[in-house]
């Protein structure tokens, strides 16, 4: 039985040709829906459709490949955070049940000499799949690019200079991951969802469209609301780093995936969300013009030291013994 609430709201789409004409009355929708929310649909991206096709047909061929292949590319000591996670490696914070889903993991390429392939190692390559390498590295490439423009935006939004953000996430530890939440044709684990309510780590999280629904956002009113991004638009949300930079002017909205209604659950759900990091070593200090507007106050911390953190809660990190 499907018992999400039914909900009224929605979140007005910005087009991102207004960037290109008007990039202060972008930023300022795009902001506004992002203070507001803590999440934004951006029409008219940039990114292109080729692109998005060959990864999806790529991503449904990988997990058609047996478990004992795909456990090939699995890296549990470094936190699944390239490769492949299997069902059961990560649940929600403050949550023991994991999520009914099994994903894969595609990272930055960073030149041999990066002080930061200490923390951040290459991505597997897929033997069986040779189009799976390159299909999914040309949809990261342009995730990233599109990200760092919006972040442009969000950087307007808090008054800051347009190019802000630039030399603090060209090496950012930034993740593409492809999702796989499988059919249904049996009960799922009692307590188990597709993804918990959870907030994203990260700066901000780029999502293209999914072909079945489920994904809501949760206002701050209480109330649950359905996100899709419609053909041709991003859903952009706020990760926790963002919310710690701005002393919570901008939300690290709660959102989930719900389990299918029972005429949905054969189907498979696919998405593609793209999680925009900082550099390793990049300070969050609260902003201060914001703290004094919010009053609330955080320690600064690496984004480094707060990934390995938060890694530790949902499950993909295990603690040392």
């Amino acid at each position: 039985m499907d018992t999400r609430p039914m909900s009224k709201m929605e979140i007005i789409p910005v087009s991102y040709n207004l960037w290109k004409e008007d990039k202060a009355a972008f930023a300022k929708a795009f902001g506004e829906s992002f203070a507001e929310t803590g999440f934004a649909v951006v029409s008219d991206h940039t990114i292109p459709r080729a692109a998005i096709k060959s990864a999806a047909e790529q991503t449904k061929a990988f997990f058609a490949l047996t478990r004992d292949q795909k456990d090939h590319y699995a890296d549990p000591e470094n936190g699944f955070q390239r490769g492949y996670s299997p069902i059961g490696s990560e649940n929600a914070k403050g949550r023991k049940i994991s999520d009914f889903k099994e994903f894969w993991h595609t990272g930055r390429n960073l030149p041999a000499d990066s002080p930061y392939r200490a923390n951040m190692r290459d991505t597997p390559r897929v033997g069986e799949l040779p189009e799976f390498n390159v299909a999914t590295r040309d949809l990261y490439e342009a995730l990233d690019s599109f990200g760092a423009d919006l972040l442009r935006a969000v950087a307007l939004h808090l008054g800051l200079e347009e190019s802000y953000f630039d030399d603090k996430v060209n090496n950012g530890n930034s993740i593409l991951r492809l999702l796989h939440y499988p059919p249904q044709d049996n009960p799922p684990p009692k307590g188990s969802v597709r993804a918990a309510a959870h907030e994203d780590i990260n700066l901000i999280t780029l999502l293209l469209g999914a072909e079945e629904a489920g994904l809501q956002a949760q206002h701050r009113n209480g109330e649950w609301i359905d996100i899709n991004a419609p053909e041709g638009a991003v859903v952009v949300n706020a990760g926790d780093m963002l919310q710690r930079l701005t002393a919570w002017h901008i939300p690290s909205t709660t959102h989930r995936v719900l389990n299918p209604s029972a005429e949905r659950a054969k189907f498979p759900r696919y998405s593609f969300p793209f999680f925009l990091h900082p550099n390793q070593d990049f300070l969050i200090n609260p902003l201060p013009d914001y703290v004094a507007k919010t009053g609330k106050v955080e320690a600064p911390i690496t984004a480094g030291k707060y990934l390995e953190e938060r890694l530790l809660e949902i499950g993909l990190l295990k603690a040392k013994t």
